[in-house]
């Protein structure tokens, strides 16, 4: 009997887990995400590192920028990370170390301590991890593992992954190190940058569209209020005619 879990076991968990609805761009959001981290989970070779919670919790948190009501936000990520099983919990704090370890370290010394991880403040078990990766040539690489090492880069030094040939030269150094596929590591990485300036214009469209019908309300309101203004009889007046 076959008891792996389908895409269609993941939504449902999720589903469960967070019943109020979703708007509808971010939905695709979510659910593109939710899949992605669906089928690593049931890849026989995939097993949970850090920099793949960074990946998981840097991507939700820079698509899902503007969302609203803001307070779904963490209920949305909860549900999502226990639908494939996992504790959100976990991922946040791993995200959270890793990116307090890289603001310590300047781009150059992340970038040689990624390629011979030592014994830093802060590091934990991180160094074991690191080499792991590298002596396993069965380790399952992802785009949102790929996106983690990028926020590594990019929480260290912003004008690192800003400059092209700085930030491929830096790509090309930890994916060797680390044995990933580094023509298909720029690729993702790639397409991750394309999208989030996709839904960055997307976003600025909403939040456009959002005060136009903003002042359109208030406009309405204001004319309601001046035509009932002008209908409501002055009783002041009334009353000194009367006097």
């Amino acid at each position: 009997m076959n008891n792996l879990r389908t895409v269609s076991d993941t939504k449902r968990d999720f589903y469960n887990n967070h019943t109020r609805p979703i708007n509808s761009i971010y939905r695709r959001v979510v659910e593109e995400l939710m899949v992605e981290m669906h089928l690593l989970s049931v890849n026989v070779d995939f097993a949970y590192h850090p920099i793949y919670a960074l990946g998981v919790v840097t991507s939700y948190e820079k698509f899902m920028q503007g969302y609203r009501p803001e307070r779904d936000r963490d209920s949305i990520f909860d549900a999502l990370v226990g639908a494939v099983g996992e504790d959100s919990q976990r991922y946040k704090q791993d995200a959270e170390q890793l990116k307090a370890l890289a603001g310590r370290l300047s781009g150059k010394e992340l970038i040689d301590w990624i390629v011979s991880p030592t014994a830093v403040d802060g590091a934990g078990s991180l160094p074991d991890q690191m080499r792991a990766i590298a002596n396993n040539p069965q380790f399952k690489y992802s785009r949102l593992f790929a996106i983690g090492l990028y926020t590594l880069l990019e929480v260290s030094d912003p004008s690192l992954v800003k400059d092209e040939k700085e930030r491929l030269d830096a790509l090309n150094q930890v994916g060797q190190s680390l044995h990933l596929p580094t023509e298909k590591l720029h690729k993702d990485l790639d397409l991750y940058r394309s999208n989030l300036e996709k839904m960055a214009q997307v976003q600025i469209a909403m939040k456009d569209a959002l005060e136009a019908d903003r002042k359109k309300r208030e406009k309405r309101d204001q004319e309601k209020s001046m035509a009932v203004a002008q209908q409501t009889p002055d009783i002041s007046k009334d009353e000194a005619k009367s006097s």
